[in-house]
């Protein structure tokens, strides 16, 4: 099982640089560079490592998976089969070509659920690292933009042209593998997909409110005030 990351799967927690830049920010920075974080999630000895104990711990359900994938895709095949016959009739008998049809697509909805069932704990696991990974990425990255001399930092997907020596995704991985050599597969009791990006990003809204809220506030202004008519 070689499951990569999905861009909707990681999102980065409090990430503070924009991939969406206006002209004056692109003038003033003095360095410019692009990370795709999504990659270097893969890349990171976190997510291996990971991936090759859940290959290990999820064996059972990953072979199960499979094998039922390869019958249920039989028996499609052999629906789908009978829908073709249907279809090569002349003339065509609609309600069965449409009762072939509704039975084919009954039968891929079925295997989808089922086969989703039994990967689901794997499926909760790699969630779980995907999500580990995610909380400690911005730190990696705001690190791996110190080491370059970088202050501005795009997506890939956001650049049309660019020289290689601009892309940092490599020193993103290392910072990554600096900060979070490992992760757990060890998935607690609850727990939800994206919950710990969810539960970082509360507490920097909740630090961010409570520092807004001891700030000192502005004196009072002296003088004489001024008299009004």
């Amino acid at each position: 099982m070689k499951k990569i990351l999905a861009a909707s799967a990681l999102a980065i927690a409090a990430l503070s640089v924009s991939p969406i830049l206006s002209a004056p920010a692109l003038a003033q920075a003095k360095g410019v560079g692009v990370a795709d974080v999504r990659v270097a999630a893969a890349r990171s000895n976190a997510f291996r490592t990971a991936s090759q104990q859940i290959e290990t711990t999820y064996k059972a359900q990953i072979d199960q998976q499979q094998s039922r994938g390869q019958t249920l895709q039989a028996e499609i095949n052999v629906l789908i089969a009978k829908y073709n016959e249907e279809a090569k009739k002349t003339p065509q008998n609609q309600a069965a070509l449409q009762a072939a049809a509704k039975a084919v697509q009954d039968k891929r909805q079925a295997a989808q659920t089922e086969l989703g069932q039994i990967g689901a704990p794997v499926d909760l696991a790699i969630a779980y690292v995907e999500d580990q990974i995610s909380v400690r990425m911005n730190e990696a990255i705001k690190a791996a933009m110190t080491a370059k001399k970088i202050d501005l930092l795009l997506n890939p997907d956001a650049v049309l042209a660019r020289e290689n020596n601009v892309d940092i995704t490599d020193a993103v991985v290392t910072e990554l593998n600096r900060i979070l050599p490992s992760v757990s597969i060890a998935v607690p009791a609850g727990y939800q997909p994206g919950q710990l990006v969810q539960q970082r990003n509360q507490q920097l809204m909740d630090a961010a409110r409570a520092s807004q809220g001891t700030a000192t506030p502005a004196p009072a202004p002296t003088g004489t005030q001024p008299t009004t008519r």
